[in-house]
């Protein structure tokens, strides 16, 4: 069966990127977690162009997929490094690299901390790899059609969910 919009896929993947150096840095590795992903193919679960590269794609088939930043995570975009008063963040520790999720205008963002000085802390809201260039190498496990349940929901859900137990949120 070949990858097309309302499948779920499994599949297991090495997420890399290439540093200035030339060398490869692995960023995530679902084998070696032994959690293979499962997505919704054309409900926008993935980055777009891993998506579109594995659109036709069968069980079996191993590929290696090269994402620019905008068919990825995006390109970064200076504007969302902002300076922000430290109440900000209640309680929170904070030191540069710190990450917080937070609601931002279109759902959940990822908030990474740049600088603490005193009363002001300088925080970046770009996705953490916007901007990088990505190397998947891909193996596709299963393909198989989604439940009525997993269509209405938008993701895979754990076998055997009853579509009724499931509240409609995608239109098809």
């Amino acid at each position: 069966m070949s990858i097309t919009a309302h499948q779920v896929v499994t599949l297991h993947y090495v997420l890399s990127d290439v540093l200035n150096d030339g060398s490869k840095q692995v960023l995530d590795d679902s084998q070696a977690r032994n959690k293979p992903l499962e997505y919704l193919h054309g409900h926008d679960n993935i980055v777009p162009g891993l998506e579109s590269a594995l659109a036709g794609q069968t069980a079996g088939a191993e590929l290696s997929v090269q994402l620019m930043p905008a068919d990825a995570y995006g390109v970064r975009n200076e504007a969302l490094v902002q300076e922000v008063s430290r109440g900000s963040f209640g309680n929170a520790e904070l030191e540069p690299g710190s990450r917080f999720q937070t609601e931002g205008e279109a759902g959940p963002q990822i908030v990474t901390v740049l600088e603490v000085d005193g009363d002001r802390v300088t925080v970046d809201t770009n996705h953490p790899l916007a901007g990088r260039t990505l190397n998947y190498k891909v193996t596709i496990l299963d393909v198989r059609e989604a439940t009525r349940a997993e269509l209405a929901k938008g993701h895979p859900l754990p076998p055997g969910t009853e579509h009724s137990k499931v509240e409609d949120r995608k239109v098809l």
